[in-house]
């Protein structure tokens, strides 16, 4: 096989392996744009599990903080950074990146909006 074929090949490769693993935000929005409402937050909210490790109206486990009243103590943008990656808020969290759009996570603050009291 030709050598330009092969390093063609390996770029490709790296790339795929990029966007699978670490996923660019603008990549991100162009493959995961919702619609930002509470109802797609909510969606996302049992599509990710959240309940396995946080309690919501009464139900679900303290791992990480009740999400009820999350943005009565931390502001948007704190949750926003979170929920864009929480790693690197905090090294040691058990929270794993869930790769959301920016849409995404703005559903996932309509909804938050709704839980709060």
């Amino acid at each position: 096989m030709n050598r330009n074929i092969k390093i063609l090949i390996a770029l490709i490769v790296i790339v795929v392996l990029w966007f699978v693993i670490s996923p660019p935000r603008f990549w991100l929005n162009l493959t995961h744009n919702v619609n930002p409402t509470a109802e797609v937050g909510a969606a996302l909210v049992q599509k990710h599990d959240c309940q396995n490790c946080h309690r919501i109206n009464g139900s679900g486990a303290l791992v990480g903080p009740e999400l009820d009243t999350i943005l009565s103590r931390k502001s948007t943008t704190e949750v926003e950074q979170w929920l864009r990656n929480p790693r690197a808020i905090n090294r040691n969290t058990p929270m794993p990146n869930f790769h959301l759009s920016d849409t995404e996570i703005a559903a996932l603050l309509a909804y938050l909006e709704t839980l709060n009291p």
